[in-house]
């Protein structure tokens, strides 16, 4: 089940998820809007390779805005630290962005339970566009879990800005 705005609410004041800074405007039926930081990632070699540490540079988002090219992902983070060890986060873009043809998180919207920090959102556009730092972008929901919980401690833990990929770290040669 999904969490209420509402609940969404109760649930940050029982200290039950963390959502900060916090602003109850923010707060949507079903979620909460999350809005993107001030610097961006970028992969700087290509072809990109799973089983290498990919180099990135960093892009300071300009007052102007900064436009992102339609054949590249960039990385971003949410001005939030979101989590919770008793609810599922999953970040979505918010209709109006992906409306203008923005994917905010490409394929992975699923926190797992027990990860705290900033998000990373996996941006890409399928036409060139302008964001802004403090843009509001994405959504987070809170699915409640079912079962026994074991809590994330994985090598994202305590995210600060935005994250490159480390599936490097836990990619093993499989013989086929």
């Amino acid at each position: 089940m999904i969490l209420t705005g509402s609940e969404i609410v109760q649930e940050r004041e029982a200290g039950r998820l963390c959502l900060e800074p916090f602003d109850s405007s923010r707060v949507q039926p079903n979620s909460y809007d999350v809005a993107l930081g001030p610097t961006l990632l970028r992969y700087t070699s290509s072809p990109l390779d799973v089983r290498a540490d990919n180099p990135t540079e960093e892009l300071e988002i300009p007052p102007e805005g900064l436009e992102l090219r339609t054949d590249r992902i960039y990385l971003g983070a949410t001005v939030e630290v979101i989590g919770s060890d008793h609810y599922v986060p999953m970040l979505h873009a918010r209709s109006g962005s992906a409306r203008l043809g923005l994917f905010c998180h490409v394929t992975a919207d699923l926190i797992d339970v027990g990860s705290r920090g900033q998000l990373t959102f996996q941006l890409h556009a399928v036409e060139p566009l302008v964001v802004h730092a403090g843009d509001v972008l994405g959504q987070v929901t809170f699915m409640r879990v079912q079962g026994e919980r074991v809590l994330y401690d994985g090598k994202y833990q305590g995210s600060a800005g935005p994250q490159a990929s480390r599936i490097h770290l836990d990619t093993r040669t499989v013989s086929v």
